[in-house]
């Protein structure tokens, strides 16, 4: 028989440790112990409608579903070494919201939190908003739609991940990311995917100055550039773009098609043996 916790007041450490096959319902983590890890070490629980203001609540927790919960930013570090959690309709508002958990998903909710999602495996999200200065950082095997970013340094270094449908307004996403596919979404910011191997972006509007450069394996397919100047320097590349490019630097390899293209910069004695094709249809 599952053990059920409802409409308690908890603040001391590790109130709720250790649990297994329970329900946490309507409960409310907050109060003068100010005590920590509240669910920790916890295996197939479901947390519903409840209030975190305490310091790490989840932490090695197994099975878990939380659901309709806030988690304020005095609940620092809420889940981290988790696996096999689900998070539906979730407000995480602390710092350093999710780390180093595996197979996660997220469904619809948002989160404001600082340095959210590092050295995560197996994550889901749809239908999420997040606003974070240094989200997803050295992450793996990630698969979002509907994903609403208002972020600065994204994805750097993740590896296999595909976004779609989404709006990524950041400034130098992508940075060593390797096998990535985002299609069908607007990424807006500045130096997009400098070090980038394998990235595939798909019916996707970019935005922004200087972006895919320095990059191996990278394609662009249909997509639509604006405001976008000094792009592809040093890449090895195969993109056809509609519309306008402001300018195409020092490209290594591969083609670029465009409709219009400001400017071609090619500074024949810093890239020997360069041989990028590049086409406009005016």
């Amino acid at each position: 028989m599952e053990k059920h916790y409802q409409g308690l007041l908890l603040d001391e450490e590790r109130a709720l440790y250790g649990l297994k096959g329970a329900v946490v319902e309507k409960c409310r983590f907050e109060g003068p112990a100010d005590g920590e890890s509240a669910l920790k070490e916890c295996r197939n629980i479901r947390v519903e409608d409840c209030d975190f203001l305490l310091r790490y609540p989840f932490w090695h927790v197994t099975d878990g579903e939380i659901r309709r919960c806030f988690l304020g930013d005095t609940c620092r570090a809420a889940l981290w070494y988790d696996e096999n959690i689900v998070l539906d309709d979730c407000r995480m508002m602390g710092i350093k919201a999710l780390r180093e958990c595996k197979n996660v998903h997220i469904r619809g909710g948002e989160a404001q939190s600082s340095e959210f999602g590092w050295l995560c495996r197996q994550v889901r999200a749809e239908d999420f908003s997040l606003r974070s200065e240094y989200p997803f950082f050295s992450s793996t095997d990630l698969d979002f739609y509907h994903f609403y970013l208002t972020g600065k340094y994204s994805f750097q270094y993740v590896k296999n991940a595909v976004i779609r449908n989404s709006v990524l307004n950041t400034k130098d996403a992508f940075w060593h990311a390797e096998n990535v596919t985002v299609v069908d979404s607007v990424v807006k910011g500045e130096y997009l995917a400098w070090y980038s191997k394998n990235l595939r972006l798909v019916r996707c509007t970019i935005i922004g100055t200087q972006p895919l450069c320095y990059c191996e394996g990278l394609k662009l397919e249909d997509c639509t550039m604006i405001n976008t100047d000094l792009a592809f320097e040093n890449s090895q590349v195969e993109a056809t773009v509609r519309g306008h490019i402001l300018s195409v630097k020092n490209p290594v390899s591969g083609f670029i098609r465009a409709d219009r293209i400001g400017e071609i910069i090619l500074d024949e004695n810093l890239r020997p043996g360069a041989d990028c094709r590049i086409t406009t249809a005016e």
